[in-house]
């Protein structure tokens, strides 16, 4: 699958042509810079690495710092590998956000906002111990029985119980391409994608 690599700008809506808001969300597309290109020959594979995001030398390895040399660019803060370009591509080129076309469907993935530690009711959506009745005082949040009595004697490994929420690769299929701003580099799609302001995200098609 061909694509790009984006920054996740914000969330806000447009009308369509009938006058229905749609929420939709931001993403700076490129350009990507093509920092490697693998072979059958030489990787085993074919694919083809992009670069996003300007990073400064000072914080650049000297790894770093020879990969980008070789393909006559800055060094860059993401590199990804994509596969399935129709085009052929060398060390150097840019790839636009004119890759997409308005209409067409993409796959997005990032990561999730990170919760931190969260009890049952956020983190699975539990209702919690019976509401507001049976007495209960203080522990309408709280999970409950979980199960365990002198037989098993212990706890089933996956039960849902509190604990740190968010922060996992997220992909989010099937969002609908609304607009292209070349001009801007921006991405305009249905609908919520995953990660924070300012997150880094894959973008496919």
């Amino acid at each position: 699958m061909s694509g790009l690599i984006g920054k996740k700008i914000g969330m806000t809506s447009i009308f369509d042509e009938n006058g229905k808001n749609i929420p939709c969300t931001v993403i700076e597309a490129g350009p990507c810079i093509v920092t490697q290109v693998r072979t059958e020959e030489v990787d085993g594979y074919e694919a083809v690495q992009l670069g996003f995001d300007d990073a400064t030398e000072k914080s650049a390895t000297k790894a770093d710092l020879g990969h980008a040399k070789k393909a006559g660019t800055s060094v860059k803060r993401k590199v990804v590998e994509f596969k399935g370009f129709d085009e052929e591509y060398k060390l150097g080129d840019a790839i636009t956000v004119d890759h997409f076309a308005e209409g067409e469907f993409v796959d997005i993935s990032g990561t999730s906002k990170g919760k931190g530690f969260q009890g049952v009711v956020k983190r699975h959506g539990f209702g919690g111990v019976g509401q507001a009745t049976h007495g209960q005082h203080n522990r309408l949040r709280a999970p409950g029985s979980i199960g365990a009595a002198s037989y098993p004697a212990r706890v089933f490994k996956g039960m849902k119980m509190a604990g740190r929420m968010g922060g996992d690769k997220v992909k989010v299929q099937n969002l609908r391409v609304l607009k292209v701003v070349s001009e801007k580099n921006l991405l305009v799609v249905k609908g919520c994608v995953p990660g924070h302001k300012n997150a880094y995200v894959i973008i496919r098609k």
